[in-house]
């Protein structure tokens, strides 16, 4: 939702001389907090902590009703301690805990410390409004042991060089097909005009099969690392028909020149380096890249600097529009409420009223952007600016890591691209693919997928290059599957017909 109007906290709730607690009886326990606080484990991603009682926290009792008290974990410890808590019985009456599939926290949150919270969401004007497909993607094992953290669900895209594509008389590319063309025009028609062969179509790095080619499996009809086959088996999508078209695609493109012959060696910013000094044409990464670029290029080059065009509709043959997740279906986490802290439903009813009060405008605001006419000020066009940039990393900047979602409020940008990239963004969710593996559990997985994805990441480069035929990554699939791949796939399938059978 794009707003431009003012979101403002009233100067009574800043100057509240008292709040009211309503915390739970049992909060702080071993943990240290008093009574009637409501104690918060918070990831802390910033140099400093933020005073106690100071002008963000003060706000945010004041919209909750409730005495917040927060733990703050740096994230550079963050697992050290949260592993000490967990084993200790020292949490906190709400814990944040990571997404991404870290094993620790996944054993933590299936290992009953924490509450099943999906039956008392409906009880809450904004919980209750959570997108489904988030929820979905935020349980495990078919229990949802806390409030998800909302991200935008798929963020991807593929910016193309708009100012090439003008030079060679060429439209902006919605297809694989089209995508191709221009990818060789860019290799082989001298879009920048200079004379020379110095450029080529796709720009890619050593994450090619983590991130861009990945993103680019999923528009000819690959799942999201794990998804499901007509008979309710899951496997890995790195073994299907349609990864494996993706991949004969993507080689004979890099055959043709049309992908950097160095992608393998290539890291992310000698990938962005590389295409602010105009070596390659088209980029898969987030959409919300394209100011960087942008700013990238115009610094190294103020008199030519590269227009972008921003893509998220690419489609291939007959397979559906589609866009493969890259923050969890939307999932960045848990709110999660412990146990040992807070012991029965009523107790747990107020927690998740803190939680509900905090997914708001207001509470967005403050903890993105701080105190209007203190922290910051909005323009005539609804933009932020920043009036203090130490007083806001030092007060406001901390909270930011705990907002319950990221998507409740989307501010005009004076930025190019920002707007246009939000609103791509945005447009992915009704697309959205996520790995059906991920609210399952498999013991093989926890310990022995690193080595079986490094595995087929390699056999991936290797085929990409020329050094392995496709019967040859076939193989390796093969010999996986008879190990450690076969034994994941198994187990997910049992925990997927447990949970929906």
């Amino acid at each position: 939702m794009k707003i431009t109007r003012r979101i403002t906290i009233g100067i009574a709730v800043l100057a509240s001389a008292s709040v009211a607690l309503t915390g739970c009886g049992t909060a702080g326990g071993e943990s240290g907090g008093s009574d009637d606080a409501v104690t918060w484990m918070a990831a802390l991603h910033t140099p400093t902590t933020p005073e106690p009682g100071g002008t963000i926290e003060t706000a945010l009792e004041a919209l909750s009703d409730t005495d917040l008290e927060f733990q703050w974990i740096p994230d550079a410890s963050r697992d050290e301690k949260l592993s000490a808590a967990l084993a200790s019985n020292t949490l906190a009456d709400i814990v944040t805990l990571p997404g991404g599939g870290i094993t620790t926290v996944v054993r933590a949150l299936t290992s009953g410390q924490f509450w099943d919270i999906e039956d008392y969401l409906d009880e809450f004007p904004n919980l209750s409004q959570i997108d489904p497909q988030i929820i979905e993607a935020a349980k495990i094992n078919g229990h949802l042991y806390g409030v998800p953290a909302q991200k935008p669900k798929a963020r991807y895209g593929v910016l193309v060089r708009q100012d090439w594509l003008d030079n060679l008389g060429l439209e902006v590319p919605h297809t694989i097909e089209d995508l191709s063309d221009v990818a060789r025009a860019f290799t082989n028609d001298d879009p920048d005009g200079n004379g020379k062969n110095d450029t080529t179509g796709f720009y890619d790095r050593s994450e090619s099969f983590d991130i861009g080619f990945r993103s680019l499996s999923g528009y000819f009809g690959a799942g999201s690392v794990f998804e499901l086959t007509d008979d309710d088996d899951v496997v890995v999508s790195y073994g299907t028909d349609a990864f494996k078209d993706a991949m004969e695609w993507y080689r004979g493109l890099y055959e043709e020149g049309a992908v950097n012959g160095d992608f393998v060696t290539v890291q992310k910013q000698n990938q962005q380096d590389g295409v602010a000094q105009g070596k390659g044409g088209i980029v898969v990464t987030g959409l919300f890249e394209a100011k960087n670029y942008a700013a990238l290029a115009a610094s190294s080059n103020p008199d030519g600097p590269m227009s972008w065009a921003l893509i998220n509709d690419i489609t291939y043959d007959d397979v559906p529009r589609r866009i493969l997740s890259d923050t969890n279906g939307g999932m960045g986490g848990w709110y999660a409420v412990p146990k040992t802290q807070v012991k029965t439903e009523d107790e747990l009813r107020k927690v998740l009223g803190v939680l509900d009060s905090l997914l708001t405008e207001e509470a967005f605001s403050l903890m993105t952007n701080g105190v209007e006419d203190t922290h910051f000020e909005f323009d005539e066009a609804g933009a932020v600016t920043i009036l203090d940039q130490t007083l806001w990393e030092q007060e406001v900047q901390p909270f930011s890591s705990s907002r319950m979602s990221e998507t409740i409020v989307t501010y005009p940008s004076t930025l190019e691209y920002v707007d246009e990239g939000n609103e791509k963004i945005a447009e992915n969710d009704e697309y959205t693919v996520v790995n059906v593996a991920q609210s399952l559990t498999s013991e093989t997985f926890d310990t022995r997928w690193t080595e079986v994805q490094q595995d087929i990441r390699d056999a991936y480069n290797k085929y990409i290059v020329g050094q392995l035929e496709m019967s040859d990554y076939e193989s390796v699939i093969d010999k996986l599957r008879a190990g450690d791949l076969g034994k994941i796939e198994e187990e997910y399938t049992a925990a997927y017909a447990e949970v929906n059978g």
